[in-house]
């Protein structure tokens, strides 16, 4: 299972929220996946689609839900979960399909993944993005300049580590698809930041996501606010990915992009404030940022992610207050990072079990579970909170208060 947000069960109080929402999407996403794509379709499951599918009943007004079986990861009982064919969890369900598709196909090419493994790895990866090319046709969503970008994303990297100009040469010959995106325009121009051009396959496929959701909603005054807000989006997502792998990866020779444009962390990090300040005020522009169920799944755990970030680099992430000296402590015990200790990683046998028994049944949702590629031990998605480093300030930028001075320009 792949994403960055995790709302936080407590905040959902504060809203008027039961915090069961998270998972009506979660299993709604999960059983569309299973439904429409097969069990092994459940391992491609993206938590930050789950904004997808809350954004289009966000912004549509309607929410419709069907009562799910019995299932063995919910003690065997029955739940109100959003419905597979809701034009949402249609939009979560492609998305979810084609990143993991780009994902594998990366692991693959770059030779991550042991010689036995390749052959089935590279054939799940091929069926997924065919399939999302079908999902994505059937909601009216042009998913070749997402495919573009994806591509155009290993072209960048390649050029980045063999310390050519990223993007300068390949930009004449980009896709029309691409060449008609403002935000790509300006990206691959000549003078772009290096970090930018990195970023860009991320933040144009976030950007395209988010936008059809106003699309599927019928709010075409939506589009380009949401446009903007997925931007953003992609590039924290792109970013908070870079800052938590950067001691990791240069430990094991990696590919980053902030070792590769020569960015320090503390730099990133600032991206990634400026980054959310944007995205909070595309919302708002859009008419979403009041929304309880925006706010609980969107807005407070990006914050989260910043102060977690934050938290880790001896920082404070939004206020003085938004790190509680417990953890500090906790953070600095952690690494810079913030991940567990380096633990053995599975052989190839081992991880197909993982995989199998923990991700395609989804039992990694609700229980914890050994991740399949790198053996770290990892906590039940259902159960991750971000409440317990917000100290006591009542900000209101997370999930300790009310004052909502999110919406003040502190940039929180």
């Amino acid at each position: 299972m792949f994403g960055l947000l995790r709302p936080c069960a407590h905040g959902a109080q504060k809203y008027g929220i039961d915090a069961a929402e998270w998972q009506a999407h979660l299993c709604g996403l999960c059983l569309g996946l299973r439904d429409g794509h097969g069990q092994l379709a459940r391992a491609t499951t993206n938590k930050d689609a789950l904004v997808l599918s809350m954004l289009t009943e966000a912004q549509s007004g309607s929410a419709a839900r069907t009562t799910a079986a019995p299932c063995p990861l919910r003690g065997m009982r029955r739940a109100s979960v959003v419905t597979a064919d809701s034009p949402g969890v249609q939009l979560a369900t492609t998305a979810s399909l084609l990143l993991a598709s780009a994902k594998i196909r990366d692991h693959v090419d770059d030779g991550d993944v042991s010689a036995i493994a390749r052959g089935p790895l590279a054939k799940a990866a091929t069926r997924w993005n065919r399939e999302a090319r079908a999902g994505a046709a059937r909601i009216g969503l042009d998913v070749e300049p997402l495919v573009a970008a994806l591509a155009a994303q290993v072209r960048l990297e390649r050029e980045a580590k063999e310390l050519v100009a990223v993007g300068g040469s390949g930009a004449g010959s980009m896709p029309e698809s691409l060449a008609a995106s403002p935000h790509w325009r300006s990206a691959m121009a000549p003078s772009a930041d290096p970090l930018d051009r990195l970023t860009a396959p991320t933040q144009l496929c976030a950007s395209a996501f988010f936008a059809h959701t106003a699309v599927l909603a019928d709010r075409s005054d939506n589009i380009d606010a949401l446009r903007e807000a997925g931007w953003q989006f992609g590039r924290i997502a792109h970013l908070a990915d870079a800052v938590a792998d950067y001691d990791d990866d240069a430990a094991h020779d990696r590919f980053n992009p902030l070792a590769a444009t020569g960015t320090t962390v503390p730099e990133a990090y600032e991206l990634l404030r400026q980054s959310n300040s944007s995205l909070r005020a595309a919302v708002a522009a859009a008419e979403l940022s009041r929304v309880p169920t925006v706010r609980w799944m969107l807005l407070d755990p990006l914050t989260a992610v910043l102060r977690r970030l934050g938290g880790g680099l001896g920082a404070l992430a939004a206020h003085t207050c938004a790190v509680s000296p417990d953890a500090e402590v906790r953070a600095h015990a952690r690494g810079r990072s913030g991940h567990r200790p380096p633990t053995r990683r599975p052989g190839i046998g081992e991880s197909l079990t993982l995989v199998l028994g923990g991700y395609c049944t989804g039992y990694a949702c609700c229980a914890d579970h050994t991740q399949p590629c790198t053996g770290e031990r990892k906590d039940a998605w259902i159960k991750n909170c971000d409440c317990s480093d917000c100290g006591e300030c009542d900000c209101g930028c997370c999930d300790c208060g009310d004052c909502n001075c999110c919406d003040c320009g502190c940039d929180c």
